[in-house]
């Protein structure tokens, strides 16, 4: 009898450790930093590289903009930091978000000129657990919401805007659509998403499925990953769902070639957010590129969507 019991009680600590390291192993492929990424390197793909040289000049070109460095704690005391660019007193100004494991200046090389031109300053942050803020995991938008949050506050506090407009690029634009479901100050005035993802659960599977992991099992560990190492629930919120809460007007844009985020998932967002979401298709484009494919036009559907929600533009040469 208490052999048994000996080899029970071992197997149950054998399946115990095994569970805990499969869901640590899984928490760390989804939601670990980016290490050793050059933050102003463009991703690996042919798609990139045939706009290398246009991208490379507006990273540049942005990346020699002096700018005010601005820290803040967010919530849960993870310290966040952005770069503010002032163009003018008494500005709208957009706050900008990076996408995953990416960084400020490269993902908004392209929004941020525009920005400027549009005589708005800006204020871009880097996401937690990239670049120079804090965190241990990146939650694909699940706490980053918040954070935006804590960034209008200190925006409202420090420059009392007359107008905010949140703009993110892929998962920086699921987090300002996740923000938008949450109350907003009355001086937010829009949401420009770029090839956001429907929800985070459905971007981790088809990425999962694309490495040969079956969604149906792996997604399981990857949530209690989350729940286990890093405090967070993957399903606790999604674009889908708080664009339906929304309360500001909405423009989607994505690449009709994106190969990592389908156009699809903007297609299902817009459909759930009703009558004041807007959606911009890029035939051609590719993953947050639709800016550098067709300038003139995503220009023109920035500005027509601002006027829209109110919001000067005040062309700066």
């Amino acid at each position: 009898m208490i052999p048994s019991l000996i080899i029970l009680t071992s197997l149950l600590i054998l399946l115990m450790a095994a569970f805990l390291l499969i869901t640590r192993w899984a928490f760390r492929q989804a939601f670990a930093p980016p290490k050793g990424i050059d933050p102003l390197a463009l991703p690996e793909g042919e798609q990139y590289e045939r706009q290398r040289p246009r991208m490379e000049a507006l990273i540049a070109e942005m990346a020699a903009i002096p700018y005010e460095e601005i820290r803040i704690r967010g919530r849960d005391g993870t310290p966040l930091f952005a770069r503010y660019y002032h163009v003018r007193d008494g500005a709208p100004l957009q706050i900008q978000v990076h996408g995953y494991h990416g960084s400020a200046v490269r993902d908004f090389c392209g929004g941020n000129k525009l920005a400027r031109e549009a005589g708005h300053n800006t204020l871009v942050i880097d996401q937690r657990a990239h670049g120079q803020s804090g965190g241990r995991a990146v939650t694909f938008g699940i706490l980053e919401r918040y954070d935006c949050l804590d960034w209008i506050e200190e925006a409202n506090r420090r420059f009392s805007p007359p107008a905010i407009i949140l703009s993110g690029v892929s998962m920086g634009a699921a987090t300002v659509l996740m923000a938008a479901g949450l109350p907003l100050p009355a001086n937010v005035r829009g949401v420009i998403a770029d090839c956001p993802y429907s929800s985070p659960k459905e971007i981790i599977a088809k990425v999962c499925g694309e490495m040969g992991f079956p969604p149906r099992f792996t997604i399981p560990f990857v949530r209690l990953g989350g729940l286990l190492w890093g405090s967070f629930d993957l399903c606790a919120a999604s674009p889908r769902e708080s664009v339906m809460q929304a309360k500001v007007p909405i423009l989607l844009i994505h690449g009709e070639d994106d190969r990592f985020v389908p156009c699809t998932m903007s297609r299902e967002i817009a459909r759930c957010a009703g009558n004041h979401c807007r959606l911009e298709t890029f035939p051609d484009a590719g993953h947050g590129l639709s800016f550098i494919e067709d300038f003139p036009r995503y220009s023109a559907a920035v500005e027509t969507f601002l006027s829209a929600c109110g919001v000067e533009v005040t062309r700066v040469p």
